[in-house]
């Protein structure tokens, strides 16, 4: 198994149908130990009966992935109950509603700055954190996750396009950092998925028809494909790769219609 005895920490995990789910189902099912942090106290009894079948899984609730304090309080915790970990994924990401059904032009300043500091910062902050508490083992993986928007425009994506493009540019600047000490950092960009944070962008459906006319594999991804590559980012298999927006698209990003 690939991730057989490593200890890998998903932030992120809303429901069975986000990505950072089929990236647990993999990991889990290639050995991997799991510990998660999830946003908001009251969703406790709701992920603590997601990550069930995850045999001997923890997770911590972390209301503030961009916020510098509460990302350092609640990674001293986790390192403390569970040593070292061998990797982390990012998959945290969030725009204001009106940021992504309105023309971009629009976007406000308030809204340019949320967008920005919650999906690019944060994960920034948590390699900046991890690194200073010396909470990674030798040749740990990053991962984060992003979308073609970041070099494309998507209707709809919006903010969300300049958050994302933001955030592949950090995966380069920290893994030129962050290799000095042999830790790796990638980007998966997924093809559209049915996810929840999907919902919330106009006409998010019609990507899904686009992809399955143009991919060359003429089909939608699926959650645990994305968890397959991730998992082999996350393997001594791909220790050579860092830096890297690795698309897991049916390669509907080297079309050109």
């Amino acid at each position: 198994m690939l991730l057989e005895n490593k200890k890998i920490l998903i932030m992120g995990i809303r429901n069975k149908w986000s990505i950072a789910y089929g990236i647990a189902k993999s990991a889990y099912e290639n050995g991997a130990k799991l510990i998660f942090t999830y946003m908001g106290e009251e969703n406790k009894d709701k992920i603590e009966t997601l990550i069930s079948e995850f045999e001997g899984s923890k997770a911590y609730v972390l209301n503030g992935a961009s916020e510098d304090n509460l990302v350092k309080e609640t990674f001293e915790k986790i390192k403390e109950e569970n040593g070292k970990l061998d990797g982390i994924v990012h998959s945290i990401a969030h725009a204001n509603t009106e940021d992504l059904h309105n023309d971009f032009i629009y976007t406000s300043k308030e809204g340019y700055a949320h967008a920005i500091d919650v999906s690019a910062y944060s994960f920034v902050l948590t390699a900046r954190i991890a690194k200073e508490l010396n909470m990674l083992n030798e040749k740990a993986g990053l991962i984060t996750l992003t979308y073609h928007g970041s070099t494309k425009v998507i209707p709809g994506y919006n903010v969300m396009g300049v958050a994302k493009a933001a955030l592949e540019t950090s995966v380069r600047y920290l893994a030129e950092n962050l290799g000095r000490e042999d830790y790796r950092v990638n980007a998966i960009s997924a093809g559209p998925i049915k996810t929840l944070s999907a919902k919330g962008i106009k006409d998010f459906s019609s990507s899904l028809t686009i992809v399955e006319e143009k991919a060359p594999l003429h089909r939608n991804v699926t959650t645990m494909q994305v968890g397959n590559v991730a998992t082999f980012l996350l393997s001594d298999m791909s220790e050579c790769i860092t830096g890297q927006v690795i698309y897991a698209d049916s390669g509907y990003n080297i079309m050109g219609v």
